[in-house]
């Protein structure tokens, strides 16, 4: 099985700045030893680092590790899409056998952030290295990413079901509305992480129905599974997610979205998963 989604840090270095001191049960290091104590246990075989900064020097040090660490089965890194130089510096990251795609942490910015122009060169990049965009956004940015899944045709990876807002009375339409026509594009994929950070009061009960939302929309052939450890650990357990994960996820498409899908869509050869 494959973890799609591990975040590891080193406070104050690498570019680190954050998480900060007001998050508590997460304001401290987190290594892969600690990672594979809770994980291996529980059956994961395989883990994709994914960015947690926005930094040169974190995507640097987690293709590192990566060489470091045969379970690490790729990197999803960071480059400023919008500035100078973007694709050169993409052409650059591609050649590492590790480096699976790249994630611009969108979740903060302007809904129509993904139509601006100066991501082109960038984002051909990208494509051009057959590299995945990983979408860190929420559910009003989504209109926007539609119309560049709709424009180019580069594989993209939807974090944490774009974050719905699950503890709000309208948040599930909402949400099930703007995913929508992201998900008729076939080369577009979701991640079936982060769900139980976006719960509220509303608790892990309120999650079913997104998840038989997302199985609908994509099928079970585009949704992948990722912890977000130790994002997680400030809401849940991993063995906790994993288990309330593989209950809506039904017991035929299990080896898919545990491990599968994440083989084909992010281009894992047999040698990154040596």
């Amino acid at each position: 099985m494959i973890d799609t989604h591990v975040h590891v840090w080193q406070l104050g270095r690498n570019g680190c700045r954050w998480p900060t001191a007001a998050e508590l049960r997460l304001y401290r290091d987190f290594d892969l030893d600690e990672f594979w104590e809770t994980a291996l246990p529980l059956g994961m075989t395989a883990a994709i680092l994914v960015q947690s900064q926005e930094s040169a020097a974190d995507t640097e040090w987690l293709l590192g590790l990566a060489e470091q660490e045969d379970r690490v089965a790729a990197v999803i890194g960071w480059s400023d899409l919008a500035a100078p130089g973007a694709s050169r510096r993409i052409q650059a990251l591609a050649l590492h056998r590790k480096l699976a795609g790249m994630r611009p942490m969108v979740q903060d910015r302007p809904a129509d952030w993904y139509d601006d122009p100066d991501l082109a060169p960038g984002l051909a990049a990208l494509a051009d290295a057959d590299l995945c965009l990983e979408a860190l956004v929420r559910e009003r940015h989504l209109p926007a990413l539609a119309r560049l899944a709709a424009r180019l045709p580069i594989r993209i990876v939807v974090d944490h079901a774009a974050k719905p807002r699950i503890d709000e009375a309208d948040g599930f339409a909402a949400w099930r509305a703007a995913i929508a026509p992201l998900a008729d594009q076939r080369h577009v994929a979701v991640k079936l992480s982060g769900l139980l950070s976006e719960c509220g009061s509303a608790g892990a009960d309120a999650i079913p129905p997104y998840v038989e939302a997302l199985i609908a929309l994509f099928g079970t052939d585009r949704i992948i599974w990722g912890s977000d450890w130790p994002v997680l650990n400030a809401v849940s357990t991993y063995a906790g997610w994993q288990a309330l994960a593989r209950q809506l996820v039904p017991a035929c498409a299990q080896a898919a979205v545990f491990g599968g899908n994440a083989g084909r869509i992010y281009r894992l050869t047999a040698e990154m998963l040596a």
